[in-house]
Formats: structure tokens, C-alpha cells, sequence
């Protein structure tokens, strides 16, 4: 599921904490982000599944700041603006790094990060994927209890009351609790955490 603030035409740049048009940095725990996207196809000689890491492909994120306000949004005021959104293409390995902070929440939503996976290169109709990934909530708690997050309040939902996180799959294949399956594997860094996560995609099929 997309959701409602995907911009296009992102910045290509691993930090995406600052907003270029003024310089200014926004504040939070940092939080650097992993992925490892690999090319899963069926169809070799011997009937197996083939995986292999997929270079060239092109990541998308985007995700609120501490105070849950997301830049690009004409309604909130913050049409025009990109902090907290870039790009990263794959490299040989099939993997991307981000370097952000830790998410706020926003009303009726638990915490999460926007990605979108493409052809970095292609027609109308190549290879996309695109999702929403959850964040531990004792984490997400602690979070909130410091500063910039606290002026915010404390987080109102967690991820198994959220209701895309306790819902289906978009194609079906989940038929509840899908953000079971789209947690960020996080461990501690320093004053920060690092999250990684595994994607698996047939590239040689078209979105629909």
C-alpha cells in the first residue's frame, strides 16, 4: 500500500534529513536504514527458485518526522519541501542505505516508513513494489518519552492495532496481520538504531 503522501522525483541521496531549501536538519534518533533487495524468479531448468541480489533497482523513501508532519503536503504547508524523502539505487550486492531518524506517528496510524521499489530505468509497466514497514513498539515508546519526539505526546497506536498492519496483503497472498511480515530487523547503535530488511521480488514481472 502506497499511502497518501508518495512524491515523485525524489532526491538521490542516502541523508535525507535535511531540507535543501533552507538547510535546515531535521532532529530525532538516527536511524540508519539496510536493504537488501534480491531477484527471485521460478523458472530455471530445474524447476527451482533462483535468488539473486537485484542491482540497478530503485528505492524510494519517505516517512513523517518526529512531530508525524510529512514534508511534500500542500494541506499541512509543507508543499515544495523534501526532508525525510530521497532515493538510493541498488549496487551490485542489491543493496541501498538510508540515513534518517526514528518516525513520529500521525493521527488513526501506527508508526512506519514508506518504500517503493522500481525499474530505475524501464517502461510504463515494469517491475514496482511498494510498502509500508513497522518499527518494534517498546522502541517507538522510548522514543517518544525524549525530546523532539515528547512535545508530540506519546504514541497513540501500536502496530497490532493498526488497521493496514492487522490487514490483508494488497494481492491477497496475506490474509491478516501482513505487518507481521514487514518489520524492520532492528538492533542498537550507539545513541541510534540500525534497521534492515529483506525484499524479495520477481523483476521480470510488470505491475499490473
Amino acid at each position: 500500500m502506497r499511502g497518501p503522501y508518495f512524491v515523485d522525483n525524489l532526491p538521490n541521496r542516502s541523508d535525507i534529513r535535511s531540507e535543501p531549501s533552507n538547510w535546515s536538519m531535521q532532529e530525532g534518533i538516527p536511524l540508519h536504514l539496510v536493504f537488501y533487495v534480491y531477484n527471485v524468479t521460478d523458472n530455471n531448468t530445474n524447476g527451482e527458485n533462483t535468488c539473486m541480489p537485484l542491482s540497478g533497482a530503485k528505492i524510494d523513501l519517505w516517512h513523517a518526522n518526529s512531530q508525524g508532519m510529512y514534508s511534500g503536503v500542500e494541506q499541512a504547508g509543507t508543499g515544495g519541501l523534501v526532508y525525510l524523502r530521497g532515493y538510493q539505487i541498488t549496487d551490485g550486492n542489491g543493496t541501498a542505505r538510508f540515513y534518517t531518524i526514528w518516525p513520529g506517528w500521525y493521527e488513526d496510524r501506527a508508526i512506519h516508513i514508506h518504500v517503493k521499489v522500481r525499474d530505475s530505468e524501464g517502461p510504463e509497466k515494469a517491475m514496482e513494489w511498494t510498502s509500508q514497514l513497522y518499527l518494534n513498539n517498546s522502541i517507538n515508546e522510548k522514543a517518544h518519552s525524549q525530546s523532539p519526539y515528547s512535545t508530540h505526546g506519546p504514541v497513540p497506536i501500536t502496530n497490532e492495532e493498526d488497521f493496514i498492519y492487522k490487514g490483508p496483503s494488497t494481492d491477497g497472498l496475506v490474509k491478516s496481520n501482513t505487518g507481521k511480515n514487514l518489520m524492520l530487523n532492528m538492533t542498537q547503535s550507539g545513541f541510534g538504531y540500525i534497521g534492515t530488511f529483506t525484499i524479495g521480488l520477481n523483476a521480470s514481472q510488470s505491475k499490473p
